[in-house]
C-alpha cells in the first residue's frame, strides 16, 4: 500500500500511447494512492480532470517556476478555482529552477514563487516544492515567506542534510525518489538514511528520474516500489513498515485525515 506523492502520469505526452496500462500497472505494483501535478495553466484541467476519473488519485495545482512568465491576475483566478476541487489536496510544484536559464528570468520566478506561497496560505494549502540548482534561494524564500504556516513536500529533494534540516524546521515533509538509488548520489542517500522517519515521502516524479536499474528509460509512478524497497534497505527496515510510515506521512502532509 504505496503512496506515490508526486506523478507526471496524467499528462506526460510520453505516456499518449499506454496510459491505462501505466496506471493499471502502478496499482499492480501496490500503489494504492497517487498525486498528479497541474504544472502549467493548460495542463491544470487535464490533471483535475484525471484526478475525479479516480477515487485514489489527488492533484496539486501551480505555476512551475519554468512557466513563470504565465503568471498573473488570470492564472492567479483559475488556480483559486481549481483550489475549490477536494481533489485538490497542494500548490504546486512551485518553486525556483536555476538550471534552465532560457524559460523564466530568475527574478520573475523569485516573485511568482513567493506569490503562490502566499496564496498557500491565504488557502490554507501545503505546497509541493521545485528546486533545482536554487537551494539557498528556496529555503531563504520559504522562510522569509512564512512558508512553515502550511509546510508541504520538498519534491524530488535534491539538498545535503544542512539544508534537509532547515526544510524540516519549516514543517515539510521531504520527497524521495528515484535518484537516491543513483551510485553516484552519497548525499541523497545520507539524507534519506538521516531522516526522521514520520518526515519522508515517496515519490517517482515520472517519466523521469527512473530508479535504478530502468535509470535512462521512461519513469512508472509503479516504480516507487523500488524506491520504497531500496530506501527500507538502506535503513534496515521491512518494506511493509516503510510503506506504512509513508503512507500515513503523505496522508498528514496533504491533510487526508483532517
Amino acid at each position: 500500500m504505496l503512496f506515490n506523492t508526486h506523478s507526471h502520469v496524467d499528462t506526460g505526452r510520453q505516456f499518449a500511447a499506454d496510459r491505462d496500462e501505466v496506471v493499471a500497472r502502478a496499482r499492480e505494483m501496490g500503489v494504492s494512492q497517487l498525486m498528479v501535478i497541474g504544472f502549467e495553466r493548460a495542463l491544470i484541467p487535464v490533471t483535475l480532470a484525471f484526478a475525479e476519473r479516480h477515487d485514489w488519485v489527488w492533484a496539486a495545482v501551480g505555476i512551475h517556476p519554468t512557466s513563470a512568465l504565465e503568471w498573473g491576475p488570470d492564472a492567479e483566478r483559475e488556480l483559486r478555482e481549481a483550489a475549490r476541487s477536494p481533489k485538490v489536496r497542494a500548490i504546486g510544484e512551485v518553486g525556483l529552477d536555476y538550471y534552465w536559464k532560457d524559460k523564466a528570468p530568475f527574478e520573475v520566478q523569485r516573485d511568482v514563487f513567493r506569490q503562490q506561497i502566499r496564496l498557500a496560505r491565504d488557502l490554507g494549502l501545503p505546497l509541493v516544492i521545485h528546486n533545482r540548482d536554487a537551494h539557498e534561494d528556496v529555503v531563504r524564500i520559504l522562510e522569509e515567506e512564512g512558508a512553515d504556516e502550511v509546510g508541504g513536500i520538498m519534491h524530488c529533494f535534491s539538498g545535503d542534510w544542512e539544508m534537509a534540516e532547515r526544510c524540516l524546521a519549516l514543517n515539510f515533509y521531504i520527497g524521495i525518489g528515484g535518484t537516491v538509488t543513483y551510485k553516484n548520489n552519497p548525499v541523497g542517500r545520507e539524507v534519506a538514511q538521516r531522516l526522521p522517519l514520520d518526515r519522508i515521502v515517496l515519490e517517482t516524479d515520472d517519466p523521469y528520474l527512473a530508479p535504478v536499474p530502468y535509470r535512462g528509460k521512461r519513469n512508472e509512478p509503479g516504480y516507487v516500489r523500488i524506491v520504497a524497497e531500496f530506501v527500507a534497505e538502506l535503513r534496515g527496515l521491512t518494506l511493509e513498515a516503510i510503506a506504512e510510515a509513508t503512507m500515513a506521512n503523505a496522508r498528514r502532509a496533504l491533510r487526508l485525515d483532517a
